[in-house]
């Protein structure tokens, strides 16, 4: 007799599949980056995808050194403004903010998500100074406060430019604060934080179906014809004992808009001219339109909608290097169909 084979719906490693709180997506990990200063994070915004013609270049491949056609994303990647200096240490109840310096000088549109106090309100600012170079001997952490520039990219309707934290890799702590201090008001491009060839880790926020059935939630199987009530309804909720239903049971529930995060997609192309680089297809991108800024074209697809701030990271469980990419063609031929 053949050995019943019946592996699990729906991973536990995702439970609980609830929405998640905002759209930009809160990175709780960080790698440990190069020995020198260098940050470890960066977003951009979802595009679209189209295709490529490019040499394979993993080595091991069936059709390595021959030209393949691979599904690409497009993300467009405006420069980030870094806001403050965050020193972070550990006491009895975990991390707290012990010192932090911010940009004198904020940008006015970020009026629009927070409070920015007058320049007649800085009193406390030297002292917030003073105190992170008395941390920078036995600070733990550093973190960038940045913000977007949704200003900058046409496909975008919203202006209001999202706020995140992002870490500062580097071996000694008083050189990532004093390169730090430097960024301070600053733009930072996409160029500063990877290259073409190089990995890295995309977290965004899934395209929201909001709620479903079990059977499409957890792609459980239909109940036979003969089920005298319903045919969309799972066989058991359980065992007798325990006398409850378990949370491991498929149930209908919320479906999409979960935060996830894709480890190690390729960095392809890095596009800082678009007229010099034809990105866009005839028409634009379907519910994005024209790109017009710096772009990034990532071997695969990444989760989330178009328009959607994705995140990116130090790859995470990557050891390998750069790789050098040659892409012969990127389609931009209509999406609109006809």
């Amino acid at each position: 007799m053949a050995r019943r084979h019946k592996p699990r719906r729906g991973s536990l490693g995702f439970w609980p599949r609830k929405r998640a709180p905002t759209a930009v997506p809160r990175i709780n990990r960080w790698p440990h980056g190069p020995a020198k200063p260098h940050l470890e994070g960066f977003a951009g915004y979802k595009v679209g995808m189209t295709h490529a013609i490019m040499v394979d270049f993993r080595k091991r491949s069936t059709t390595s050194g021959q030209e393949v056609s691979v599904p690409v994303t497009v993300v467009e990647t405006p420069p980030i403004i870094v806001d403050a200096v965050r020193v972070y240490k550990t006491g009895p109840k975990g991390r707290y903010v012990s010192s932090e310096i911010w940009n004198p000088d904020l940008d006015q549109r970020l009026a629009r998500r927070r409070p920015i106090p007058s320049k007649d309100e800085d009193a406390e600012k030297p002292a917030r100074a003073k105190g992170a170079k008395k941390e920078s001997a036995d600070g733990e952490d550093l973190v960038l406060v940045v913000h977007t520039q949704p200003h900058l990219v046409t496909g975008v309707p919203s202006k209001t430019p999202e706020i995140f934290e992002v870490r500062v890799s580097g071996e000694k702590f008083s050189e990532r604060l004093e390169w730090s201090k430097a960024l301070l008001g600053k733009e930072v491009k996409m160029e500063d934080f990877a290259h073409e060839g190089e990995m890295v880790d995309i977290v965004s926020v899934t395209k929201g179906k909001g709620f479903q059935g079990h059977i499409k939630r957890f792609h459980v199987k239909l109940q036979p014809h003969k089920n005298s009530k319903h045919r969309r309804m799972i066989g058991t909720l359980g065992p007798h004992n325990p006398s409850y239903v378990t949370y491991r049971i498929p149930q209908s529930g919320q479906m999409g808009y979960h935060r996830r995060t894709e480890f190690n997609k390729r960095i392809l192309k890095i596009v800082s001219d678009p007229s010099a680089y034809q990105v866009n297809p005839n028409g634009g991108f379907l519910h994005y339109g024209m790109v017009r800024g710096t772009s990034v074209i990532l071997h695969g697809s990444i989760g989330g909608p178009s328009k959607r701030l994705v995140r990116f990271r130090l790859p995470m469980r990557f050891r390998g290097g750069q790789e050098k990419i040659d892409i012969r063609y990127l389609s931009t031929q209509s999406k609109r169909g006809g």
